[in-house]
């Protein structure tokens, strides 16, 4: 088929596509031997759910059905929800938002699509501009949303090796610096994500303010990818505030709630950004859809929403975290396999040092035998010349241990009998 630039370039085999198909078709199949341990579904807590079920009944024997089913709502997202979301966030943190800062989307791949393409990418005058991350591994949805090539680059971590077979990626500021001081002009926006999702990853306060900082210095601004994070579902297990301002463009979704289905996205930007935002919405959807919105509003306005999060939600979650320690702990003690702290989000990011087998091929093989995990190497996207060489990128990958605690076991346990026969060990 002769397609398009954008053709060509968004209908090659990819890393996203291959996961959310694995997860597809194991979600699907009904098969009881699967063990699927690569997506990044989040559980169906029981205790939410009910919360949900419930007021999608109610929603569905109201009038408020009327309209979720058979009007649009505007480019921007469902006005009601926009006005729940700004009192609950104004009087929870203290912020000082108007209904003009928050758009809404078909969910974060959605907005994460349009903000990398609104701001990197071919400029008006013929120079090309890179979405920077500060640190990577780093969320594998990103790395083939940009409509041009190479619209990454990524500063290469600082790995801290840790008591207990644990280690930790930190940003190398000084590399950060220097390279936005040489490059600086070239740099669209800089992006993280909190919890940051392969590793769990939890950037700091104060690393926080020194990226807002540099942001502002290099008068580009900071995107944060805060999906996983506070106050919704606050799969966030250190002690951090979740800041902004209009330099930030803050990134949240209903789906880490329990809701991926609904495909619902938040951003939070100043008036410029979330008015540039809405125009591409209303091009490329007309409107974000109503579902999720009309869910969710009522609990916003009750604020029930956080008692949800915090007594239900980040519990479960952080008590699944222990577990896969725990679990980790148990299986692979002694082996030359590092586990990253766990501080957020609900994923295991193992390192297999010095093992010899590449992430690619023990994701092909454990998949021959029904494991599903995610190969590491493609969450290392945008790295500088040189970084081909770098093992390390070639010897992780992730694991959702937001799963039952025996097929978790069975499947860390079928990656140490992998290992031990390929390695050599």
């Amino acid at each position: 088929m002769n397609y398009s630039r954008f053709g060509e370039k968004f209908t090659r085999p990819n890393a996203i596509t291959q996961l959310m198909d694995d997860l597809g078709k194991a979600n699907q199949s009904g098969q009881s031997d699967f063990v699927m341990l690569g997506g990044g579904n989040p559980a169906m807590i029981p205790e939410a759910q009910a919360v949900f079920i419930k007021e999608l009944q109610r929603v569905a024997n109201g009038k408020q059905a009327e309209h979720m089913l058979g009007l649009y709502d505007g480019p921007q997202g469902n006005e009601g929800f926009i006005q729940a979301l700004v009192s609950l966030f104004n009087q929870t943190y203290g912020w000082s938002l108007g209904t003009s800062n928050i758009a809404l989307t078909n969910g974060s791949q959605s907005s994460f699509f349009s903000l990398f393409n609104l701001l990197a990418g071919e400029m008006p005058d013929g120079s090309i501009k890179k979405i920077l991350f500060p640190l990577v591994p780093e969320y594998v949805g990103y790395a083939d949303q940009g409509l041009v090539e190479n619209m990454f680059m990524a500063i290469r971590p600082e790995i801290h090796t840790l008591a207990h077979q644990q280690f930790k990626y930190q940003i190398d500021f000084e590399r950060l610096a220097t390279l936005l001081q040489q490059d600086g002009d070239s740099t669209g926006a800089l992006c993280i994500s909190r919890p940051t999702n392969p590793t769990g990853n939890v950037v700091t306060d104060a690393e926080l303010a020194k990226l807002d900082q540099l942001a502002q210095k290099h008068q580009i601004p900071l995107i944060v990818d805060n999906a996983y994070g506070q106050p919704f579902p606050g799969a966030i297990y250190t002690d951090v505030r979740l800041n902004w301002n209009s330099n930030t463009i803050l990134c949240m979704s209903l789906s880490k709630l329990g809701l991926p289905g609904l495909r619902t996205g938040i951003v939070i930007a100043n008036e410029e950004r979330i008015q540039a935002l809405s125009r591409i919405a209303g091009i490329t959807t007309l409107a974000p859809n109503s579902v999720g919105a009309t869910l969710l509003t009522r609990l916003l306005q009750t604020q029930q929403i956080l008692p949800l999060c915090e007594q239900v939600i980040k519990p479960y979650y952080q008590q699944k975290a222990v577990i896969a320690v725990q679990l980790f702990n148990e299986i692979f003690a002694g082996l030359p396999v590092y586990i990253h702290k766990l501080e957020g989000a609900f994923f295991m990011w193992l390192w297999f040092k010095d093992i010899g087998v590449h992430s690619d091929r023990l994701y092909a093989d454990l998949k021959q035998q029904g494991v599903y995990i995610v190969p590491g190497h493609d969450a290392f996207m945008g790295l500088e010349p040189g970084a081909a060489e770098w093992a390390h990128q070639y010897q992780c990958i992730r694991i959702n241990y937001a799963k039952d605690e025996s097929m978790l076991k069975h499947g860390l346990q079928a990656i140490k009998s992998y290992i031990e026969t390929a390695g050599n060990l």
